[in-house]
């Protein structure tokens, strides 16, 4: 019952509106967790973005991606991002981090000292190159991989042809 609850309050905190708090941009969640947010999404074309406070690319990569977010929203496309900071991090440097650069972003964050057992719900094949993220059809199969730090237009080219027509 518990595992039901947690699950629940995940997917509440991921499919609400817009955060009330800077306490609610960052969602601490496990596998399980991620997998059950990713098949709530089915029927959106989804990109799962990895990302980390200390992985430069993916600072100046992110700012891109919620503009693509806002742009394609209508449209059935949205952003899922999920850091694979140190869990013990958290509270010292991820949640002051979003608050301040990005207060609009909602992420989620891996509860578990392995960051592989996050990204292998998506990819069981990376390669922990970051940031890296995943263009996910309405049905939820993979259907692009980006990494390294790409520019917007790659992104772009990568959903475009998967959203409804406007």
């Amino acid at each position: 019952m518990q595992r039901v609850l947690a699950v629940t309050a995940v997917l509440v905190a991921l499919v609400g509106g817009p955060p009330a708090s800077a306490g609610d941009l960052l969602i601490p969640t496990d596998p399980a967790e991620f997998r059950a947010a990713l098949d709530a999404r089915r029927e959106r074309v989804v990109l799962v973005n990895f990302w980390a406070t200390w992985c430069r690319p993916c600072l100046k990569e992110l700012p891109e991606l919620i503009s693509l977010e806002k742009k394609y929203a209508a449209r059935g496309f949205e952003l899922l991002a999920v850091s694979l900071d140190d869990p013990a991090d958290q509270e010292t440097i991820v949640r002051p981090f979003l608050a301040k650069w990005f207060p609009e972003l909602r992420s989620l964050m891996r509860r578990s000292p392995d960051m592989d057992s996050m990204v292998s719900v998506v990819d069981a094949a990376w390669n922990e190159v970051l940031p890296t993220s995943y263009v996910l059809d309405n049905s939820g199969r993979v259907r692009a991989r980006l990494q390294g730090g790409k520019p917007v237009g790659e992104f772009e080219a990568a959903i475009l042809p998967l959203l409804a027509k406007p």
